[in-house]
């Protein structure tokens, strides 16, 4: 969600701040700003909107410091504006936070009795406030910000700059991720990777309950119970922090075209002469009685597509759960059980607190990961990378199909050693897999044509999406990206529903996008699709080339796509309506990359 940066440099620090937050753009922001020491100032500078409006209020008033800290913050206490922006203190100490303080409204009473004063409806101001108090009482700055954390409540990732202290900086994670780089004589401090990477390759993650001291020369961190503690410096690769549209409009656009390629790196990731090679070895699909799968948003449907693939091919009961309801609901779970946690972050802050509540319940507790180093990757026991690359739209596209992907493949294996797929029937299945990324690419070939329809689907101001089957989970998905992206409020139903209440909505002006694979229960969605013609409804018929033959006239517009097997459809299907989501934001100028609102990692409840 937010995003932190942290330099002790050797060279001003202002223009660092700055290009290493637009590295952070892509997780959703509604204000930025940046403070620096030099010598014994301590100076911020802030704005609301998009980071031009920091750089022109940096044009107007420089700052100057080799050492600063720097934040983009999506508003969570109080709205976005100028005060509430980060960095928050202004006295002797500043400081930028990504997560939620649970305590701060009793901290503030203590503060305020003390006769410190809020200025914000932030979380925040408390910490650099009661900071503040303790360098009052004479404490030195680590002491002061280690008497600050110890009295918190909530999660947070923290970085904490001082007046009079240009080779300073101070770092504390609990529940939100922050990562420290190693430089030549500089050290930094960057939610993640992506934002340290033009400044160097060598990082350390803190763990959970880390408070790090950082110099330009020496790192001393401490754990959650006190103790001096290593933790491991990492390369990162190249391509973790290298971020490019590569000619695209949008990233989301880049991405999307994106898929045929990353799609097969990770089928080559997973695939070793025809058969699967699981990259974590020892999750044994015959001890288990269920499996339980949790995610949010994008993943949780690819977690309910993946039901299907379980349940039909491996003969898997499946429990499916959204993370937020998931760790409120404390469900009964079976020891003899194993589940798989959906994360493209590997940060999202319900999935990691739900994962956590199964630790010590269940036999065996899988991630499925884009972020190897993310905390849910490491508090897993197995790990099964997607390797999508990084992703910078916030509305997810190809993470979402190489989530499908890997899971699919996990439920082959599944349906393997549960002898439901003979050895020959699965092999068979990863052929036809292997064509995949081909036939992903004759559905990009219709871009063009979409980008016609969506000039009249951005006309509406309801859209429905129908399916059936693991067609249904889709319909989700593509409500969710217009919903996302283009502001149009969108719904989906399972299309046997659709007589239940929905087919009162159905007017000649709402558009409904119906997902009609030819498959055993294509007949049946084709009648509901009559039902929406026989009362005006217009429908957008994706289908292929059977389908459309077979449905029968009446249908507004119909995309065909490559004929494929039934138990690949729902990935192919998720290219057109990425596409239809796309080119309806840009048709009606929204903010396609960072929507309003969303952040692209959800570090916070």
């Amino acid at each position: 969600m937010c995003g932190i940066v942290g330099v002790l440099g050797n060279h001003e620090a202002a223009p660092l701040l700055v290009e290493a937050l637009k590295r952070l753009e892509y997780r959703g922001y509604d204000s930025a700003g940046i403070a620096t020491v030099d010598g014994t100032a301590l100076t911020r500078r802030r704005a609301v909107g998009k980071l031009v409006n920091l750089s022109d209020a940096l044009v107007h008033a420089p700052l100057r410091g080799k050492a600063g800290i720097g934040h983009t913050r999506w508003a969570t206490h109080g709205a976005p504006t100028e005060a509430n922006a980060h960095p928050h203190g202004g006295g002797k100490v500043a400081v930028v936070h990504n997560g939620i303080i649970e305590n701060y409204k009793a901290l503030r009473s203590e503060l305020e009795a003390s006769g410190l004063t809020c200025q914000t409806e932030t979380d925040t101001e408390t910490v650099a406030l009661l900071t503040e108090h303790h360098l009052a009482r004479g404490l030195s700055p680590r002491e002061a910000a280690a008497a600050t954390v110890a009295r918190l409540e909530g999660a947070y990732a923290l970085a904490f700059l001082f007046d009079g202290e240009p080779d300073l900086l101070i770092a504390a994670r609990k529940g939100s991720p922050l990562a420290i780089g190693y430089g030549n004589g500089e050290m930094f401090v960057g939610s993640d990777a992506l934002a340290l990477g033009p400044l160097t390759d060598r990082i350390t993650y803190l763990e959970e309950g880390d408070f790090a001291v950082v110099t330009r020369t020496s790192v001393e961190i401490t754990d959650a119970g006190g103790h001096p503690v290593e933790r491991a410096i990492r390369t990162v690769r190249p391509e973790q922090a290298l971020v490019d549209k590569a000619g695209f409009r949008h990233f989301m656009a880049k991405e999307i075209a994106e898929q045929p390629a990353v799609i097969t790196r990770t089928l080559d990731a997973y695939l070793d002469n025809g058969r699967i090679d699981l990259p974590a070895p020892g999750l044994d699909f015959n001890t288990l009685d269920r499996l339980t799968l949790v995610a949010c948003g994008t993943g949780h449907y690819a977690c309910y597509t993946a039901k299907y693939w379980f349940e039909a091919l491996a003969r898997i009961p499946v429990d499916i759960d959204v993370a937020s309801e998931f760790r409120y609901r404390e469900p009964p779970l079976d020891p003899a059980s194993a589940a798989l946690f959906v994360s493209q972050s590997g940060e999202t802050a319900d999935t990691l607190a739900a994962l956590r509540y199964c630790k010590g319940k269940i036999s065996t507790i899988g991630a499925v990961v884009n972020v190897t180093e993310s905390s849910i990757a490491r508090d897993s026991d197995l790990v099964f990378p997607i390797h999508a690359g990084a992703e910078i739209g916030v509305a997810s596209t190809k993470a979402f199909t190489c989530q499908l992907v890997v899971l699919l493949l996990l439920a082959l294996e599944a349906a393997r050693q549960r002898g439901t797929l003979t050895e020959e029937e699965v092999t068979g299945r990863l052929t036809e897999l292997r064509a995949l990324p081909g036939l992903i690419n004759h559905a990009l070939a219709l871009e063009e044509r979409i980008g016609r329809l969506a000039r009249r689907v951005a006309e509406a101001r309801d859209v429905l999406f129908l399916g059936r089957g693991a067609m249904y989970p889709l319909a989700l998905e593509g409500a969710l990206k217009m919903k996302e992206i283009s502001y149009i409020h969108a719904e989906a139903y399972a299309s046997g529903e659709l007589k239940h209440g929905p087919i009162a909505l159905i007017d000649e002006h709402v558009p409904v996008v119906v997902m009609a694979p030819t498959d055993t229960l294509f007949d049946k969605t084709v009648s509901n699709m009559q039902e929406v013609m026989a009362r005006g409804g217009r429908v957008l018929l994706i289908t292929d080339a059977e389908g459309a033959s077979a449905a029968g006239d009446g249908v507004w517009e119909t995309l065909i796509l490559p004929e494929v097997a039934p138990f690949l459809a729902p990935i192919l299907h998720a290219i057109p309506v990425q596409l239809l989501a796309y080119h309806t934001a840009v048709e009606k100028g929204t903010d396609v990359d960072q929507p309003r609102n969303l952040a692209k990692s959800v570090t916070v409840e």
